[in-house]
């Protein structure tokens, strides 16, 4: 995918306006302007900023409820929690520990007037449990310690909206004793390596006796 077919691909999926691709392209500079403070991707990506960074979050959409409260864990520098904000207009929480880029994400969210964005500094487990329709984590932790830590923030309705790389169906294979809800494996649009697991109804599953 080319930098040109991932604007032209936003645009079909999810008819971008103009203001809104404008928004997104000024992000885009938000973030190579800050990475010269605090590195928050890798240089090598800047050339395929559109492809890597906003199309692979902008993909996870399409597989999640269009409304009530997403929770993106660990956002970093934005991805996919402040692209999502700009395609999505319900409410998101951005859960980030590192105080530089919750200071980023901060500014970014106010220079793009982002009303829907709220952000929790600080580790996960600090934040108070409250259910929420997606919840998604881009490079956030293997998906047994996601699901343990994340678990009190869902219900059966939640839908888990999880960007993986090539350990997807590795990963699914370790929580299939501890967790149940309705998994699949889905494939990434912008990296053939790479997948997108997504749940339904995850839950905890109860041993005899306990």
């Amino acid at each position: 995918m080319t930098e040109d077919d991932a604007q032209d691909w936003l645009t079909e999926a999810f008819n971008v306006s103009r203001e809104t691709h404008d928004k997104l392209d000024a992000f885009r500079h938000m973030v190579i302007a800050e990475n010269d403070r605090q590195n928050l991707i890798s240089a090598g990506t800047i050339d395929q900023f559109w492809t890597r960074h906003i199309v692979d979050s902008a993909q996870l959409l399409p597989h999640a409820t269009q409304d009530g409260t997403w929770l993106d864990l660990g956002t970093g520098a934005g991805f996919p929690g402040i692209v999502i904000a700009l395609l999505r207009p319900a409410p998101i929480i951005l859960v980030e520990s590192r105080r530089k880029r919750i200071d980023f994400l901060a500014e970014s969210a106010e220079q793009l007037g982002l009303s829907n964005v709220r952000i929790h500094g600080g580790r996960l487990e600090t934040m108070p449990a409250t259910t929420t329709s997606v919840i998604s984590a881009r490079a956030f932790a293997p998906l047994p310690k996601l699901l343990d830590l994340a678990h009190r923030f869902s219900n059966n309705e939640t839908m888990w909206v999880l960007p993986k790389g090539r350990s997807a169906h590795e990963e699914l294979e370790t929580v299939r004793r501890s967790w149940q809800g309705v998994f699949h494996v889905k494939q990434s649009v912008t990296n053939a390596d790479a997948a997108i697991i997504t749940a339904t109804g995850v839950r905890r599953i109860k041993r005899a006796g306990k």
